[in-house]
């Protein structure tokens, strides 16, 4: 598991431009190329770089909804969608939703048609995507996939090795990750047991792009959460590096 339901999004780093008011987000339904339709929230703004956010294990819902806002804030249009309109019919989804028989029918195939469908609805020039746990994975696989317009990707604690939910032998992060054909920004934890720095360094060595690999030493997997005060200075960090690596495109 990621992030807690009730987790809550950390604030945009002191020195950055923010939106007065915020930025609010509409539901939206989208359509994927093979004719899924799923659920997205897009978060509008003025910026002509995007974000495609890819949620966790859970699926979209309430903090990825948040997250799109922040980044909409800083000038960044963000779009969250979520990856179970083949399985589990559309969303947000709540708190009660058993996400663990779904996983293993999302590859990172059909991700990438829904990813494909986010783009277009951003209608931005460039954009990246940002993930976490699960959607790290997804965000570093988008990397290989060739999409237009995709101009970098970012992982939070994304699996590099696939796990116990998903089908034997499908090729995850680390396997794919001499394809990658944009930059790449990955952010782990260093008390994180199912990420080894074995499996992060091997992840570094692979990437054929240019890239950036940081570990924060201590802090545990989903440190990136503002109910977690003792990791402010971390989620902080990863904002900046997150926000930067937006800024060079």
């Amino acid at each position: 598991m990621c992030f807690p339901y009730d987790a809550i999004v950390p604030e945009l780093p002191p020195g950055f431009t923010v939106i007065a008011g915020g930025a609010a987000g509409e539901q939206l339904t989208l359509t994927a190329a093979d004719g899924t339709e799923f659920s997205a929230y897009l978060a509008r703004a003025e910026g002509r770089v995007g974000v495609v956010v890819l949620p966790d294990v859970r699926g979209l819902f309430r903090f990825y909804e948040q997250l799109a806002e922040r980044f909409a804030a800083a000038g960044y249009p963000a779009i969250a969608i979520d990856y179970f309109g083949r399985t589990a019919g559309l969303g947000p989804r709540e708190e009660s939703f058993e996400w663990a028989p779904h996983i293993p029918q999302t590859t990172p195939e059909t991700v990438a048609l829904d990813v494909e469908a986010a783009l277009a609805a951003l209608g931005t020039d460039r954009a990246i995507t940002v993930g976490f746990c699960f959607g790290g994975a997804q965000s570093f696989m988008s990397a290989t996939m060739g999409h237009a317009g995709l101009a970098g990707v970012v992982g939070f604690y994304g699996s590099l090795v696939g796990g116990r939910l998903q089908p034997e032998g499908q090729p995850w992060s680390l396997d794919r990750a001499p394809a990658s054909k944009v930059p790449v920004l990955g952010l782990f934890a260093g008390d994180d047991a199912n990420i080894t720095p074995d499996q992060v360094a091997a992840f570094d060595a692979a990437l054929p792009v240019e890239h950036e690999i940081h570990t924060y030493e201590g802090a545990p997997h989903s440190f990136f959460d503002r109910r977690q005060e003792d990791f402010k200075a971390e989620s902080e960090d990863a904002w900046r590096r997150i926000l930067g690596f937006l800024e060079k495109l």
